[in-house]
């Protein structure tokens, strides 16, 4: 999820641990603590482009980062706030420890996923809500906000921080509602349009879980095709993307191709252009509602020199009228 939601996640969840004891300091060290994850992005300063993208959501995002951490998160704050004779080393450590390990298991329900059990290499990956979603996220801060008001002796303050944690937390799991009823209408979809498929894959559109798009495997390509819950007319599916996966076949051992292999999941077409292959990543989507046309959002450019060495480059194509797009968006959210 976007930095905000982990602020508020951890802020609220150091509250909950210590908000009766230290006030708004809970909430102080809980926003730092559930932002720690997230400084993986770093790692774009000591790697290469792909590799760092690779290892994103890895360690940082797992159980094994949280158990480390958080004892030394907690002798931290132990000696800054050493006059605080009712807070415990162990005390700290459990703010430290459940504030760290709930920024994963939330990233773990986005498109991307973690490695929540790192070493091993397996990606959580729940695909039922977007990594910016307002209706998850404003609620939740408005009853932070509130509780930042109160003082830590006043029980409107539990009860307030509560409140905001059961929001969120019961609209995470309408989106995990919401994705099986897309799931099930874009089976049906499938079934009643005679479409043969291999795997299927859905997800929320931006900003919102109204508007759901589905990736679909076939035995040579790929299809796409969007549903929203106020949709009344028969699903429309895109034309069949082909593959094309042979074209990496004499590539397949380089290790800039396993690394992209592995980054999408196994969602990838290949094109050529140009003399060069485009690696395309499929897995979040297409840049407007025209599932024949719409461009994917983004693709790697590959480059193989006479000695078949690959290199590759991360490119977005051009989004020529964004305003559009977002009316085109809105429409097909409302059901148009």
């Amino acid at each position: 999820m976007d930095s905000l939601t982990q602020i508020v996640l951890g802020a609220s969840v150091g509250e909950a641990v210590l908000g009766k004891k230290i006030g708004n300091k809970a909430i102080l060290w809980g926003a730092i603590a559930g932002t720690l994850p997230d400084l993986d992005v770093l790692l774009r300063y000591f790697t290469d482009e792909i590799s760092s993208t690779q290892m994103h959501r890895g360690f940082s995002h797992s159980i094994v980062f949280a158990v480390l951490i958080a004892p030394f998160l907690g002798w931290i704050a132990k000696k800054i706030h050493y006059k605080l004779k009712e807070v415990s080393f162990k005390d700290w450590t459990k703010l430290f420890f459940l504030t760290t390990v709930t920024h994963p298991l939330l990233d773990a329900h986005t498109t991307w996923g973690t490695q929540f059990f790192w070493p091993f290499n397996y990606r959580l990956a729940y695909q039922n809500i977007f990594v910016v979603d307002p209706l998850y996220t404003l609620p939740f801060l408005m009853f932070l906000i509130i509780v930042m008001t109160l003082k830590k002796d006043n029980p409107k303050r539990s009860k307030f921080n509560t409140i905001g944690l059961s929001v969120s937390s019961t609209y995470l799991m309408l989106t995990l509602i919401f994705k099986w009823i897309s799931f099930q209408e874009f089976k049906e979809g499938l079934k009643n349009q005679e479409i043969e498929y291999v795997e299927m894959d859905t997800k929320p559109s931006p900003l919102n879980a109204i508007l759901w798009s589905s990736l679909i495997e076939t035995k040579k390509g790929y299809r796409t095709a969007y549903y929203s819950l106020f949709d009344k007319k028969e699903i429309t599916y895109s034309k069949e993307f082909l593959k094309n996966h042979h074209l990496l076949e004499p590539y397949l051992e380089k290790k800039v191709i396993k690394q992209l292999i592995d980054i999408s999941a196994g969602w990838y077409r290949i094109e050529e252009k140009n003399g060069k292959l485009l690696f395309w990543d499929l897995r979040f989507g297409q840049m407007g509602m025209d599932v024949d046309n719409a461009s994917f959002l983004w693709y790697y450019e590959l480059s193989i020199d006479e000695s078949g060495n690959v290199s590759a480059i991360k490119r977005q194509p051009e989004i020529k009228n964004l305003k559009l797009v977002f009316k085109e968006f809105f429409n097909r959210i409302i059901g148009n």
